[in-house]
């Protein structure tokens, strides 16, 4: 059998499909309630698999005309039950229509008074007017298509399964209407709120746009990720579509922001005012690993070793400073106490590595480039000494761009711009509801049911961290 070869128009980014594919005049779908499913059984290993699951029991028994004594003939009697085995009973997805109407109701006092006088019930503002999309509609196919990275020629084959001829063009309308009328201000609070914290991670991954103003579909754009600390009460993750790499694309998103800044080490973040930068030693420990050459007989495979030697010894005693869980004027203390030798005998050795006399005989290459990335920011890799609240490393930047990257590897190019920073936007509400420990569907869901025709005071109540968000959301 021949595989199928995937069209130009199926293999468009699923990362802005949404852009790619809306379509003003699409037409609304014809939804029919799916009435037949399978149920597919899987066996339940783990009482830790099974914790959060809800539970029925299934008790069989024997027909009244089988409780019968094989020996005698008499009546049998239940005398207990047996425990025999546990099974995980899959339900699939079930499309129903809502028609929704509303009870009228009038004054007959009035009426005979001559002043008739009628009130309707209240009707929840809909997500899309004139339009069949609920609210559990597009947070649907929202999470599918950002968390599970299911683009939406694929999710229209799944609908129609359902028996709902709904087009991905119809999709991506949907999405493109709901972020701009009631979700982008959300994310907009969540920027101002991530500005007045007081450390922050950023990292920032290439991804190629198309139809940008004077620039060429060859040219690489990127995709910035800002995040709030470990210790932060309110974990927060904004992504932010920019065409290039400029320092100044972090200096205007973070304007306004004055404190500490986990990153590489890339020198565009030094145009930042107002910030201290701490570098993230997984990055410099990884320059070592890439240092250790092929040939294990190559004496410069020592020289690497000894470098990674160093940051296992630093990570070892973070490790184990996380795990006393201190307060962060204990750790600042605790590492000045443990870590700071090791600091200072690291840089000892770096600088003898790069002394005149041992240049002349250190290879070129990854090991000198690796020696020289640690000397030549020396600071920023020992500014996380200055507040017990900085880490050593920008891996929860790195954790967090991780799904966009990964979800990267499915689709080719961002067909806009308008696009880049509409699936930025959804990205963000994702990985912030991730972050606060939620359920991405059940928080879009509620959302998108809450925020249409909510006055913009009481954003607030609709963050990720909030309390009732968290107790209905989770």
């Amino acid at each position: 059998m021949i595989p199928r070869v995937l069209s130009f128009k199926d293999q468009m980014s699923i990362f802005d499909e949404a852009e790619v594919e809306a379509d003003p005049k699409a037409p609304e779908p014809d939804i029919e309630q799916a009435r037949n499913y399978m149920v597919k059984r899987y066996p339940g290993k783990s009482a830790e698999l099974l914790k959060n699951l809800p539970r029925t029991k299934r008790l069989l028994s024997l027909n009244e005309e089988d409780r019968l004594c094989i020996e005698c003939g008499d009546n049998l009697v239940s005398v207990g039950e047996e425990f025999v085995r546990t099974e995980i009973e899959f339900i699939p997805a079930k499309v129903q229509v809502i028609d929704y109407y509303r009870e009228i109701f009038e004054c007959r006092t009035c009426r005979k008074n001559g002043y008739p006088y009628m009130e309707k019930a209240p009707m929840p503002d809909s997500v899309i007017q004139h339009s069949m999309a609920s609210p559990s509609t597009i947070a649907w196919i929202m999470h599918q298509k950002f968390v599970n990275a299911i683009p939406l020629y694929r999710q229209e084959k799944e609908w129609k399964s359902l028996g709902v001829k709904l087009g991905r063009c119809t999709m991506a309308n949907w999405l493109i209407i709901s972020l701009r009328d009631w979700l982008i201000p959300l994310v907009d609070l969540m920027h101002k709120k991530l500005l007045t914290e007081s450390h922050l991670h950023i990292d920032e991954t290439t991804v190629q746009v198309l139809n940008e103003e004077n620039r060429k579909n060859i040219n690489k754009s990127y995709m910035w990720i800002y995040g709030t600390g470990k210790s932060s009460p309110i974990p927060i993750r904004i992504f932010e579509y920019q065409p290039g790499r400029s320092g100044k694309y972090p200096v205007e998103f973070l304007k306004g922001f004055k404190g500490y800044i986990h990153t590489d080490a890339y020198s565009g973040y030094n145009k930042v005012p107002g910030v201290t930068r701490c570098l993230c030693w997984a990055h410099l420990r990884r320059k070592f690993v890439d240092a250790i050459p092929t040939d294990i007989k190559d004496p410069s495979s020592d020289i690497a070793s000894k470098g990674i030697e160093f940051c296992n010894k630093l990570f070892k005693i973070e490790k184990e400073l996380e795990e006393m869980k201190l307060k962060p004027d204990k750790i600042k203390t605790k590492r000045l106490e443990l870590e700071k030798p090791v600091l200072d005998a690291f840089w000892s050795w770096i600088e003898s590595m790069l002394s005149a006399k041992n240049r002349k005989i250190l290879p070129k290459g990854k090991l000198s480039t690796a020696l020289n990335y640690a000397m030549n920011n020396r600071e920023g890799f020992m500014n996380y000494l200055l507040d017990g609240n900085c880490i050593i490393s920008n891996n929860l930047a790195e954790n967090s761009i991780r799904p966009f990257t990964i979800g990267r590897k499915n689709w080719l190019f961002s067909g806009s711009p308008r696009g880049a920073s509409t699936s930025a936007a959804i990205y963000s509400l994702i990985e912030t509801a991730k972050a606060n420990g939620l359920s991405t569907y059940k928080y879009l869901n509620h959302i998108l049911k809450e925020i249409p025709g909510l006055s913009p005071e009481f954003l607030e109540e609709y963050l990720p961290w909030d309390e009732h968000i968290q107790k209905i959301c989770k």
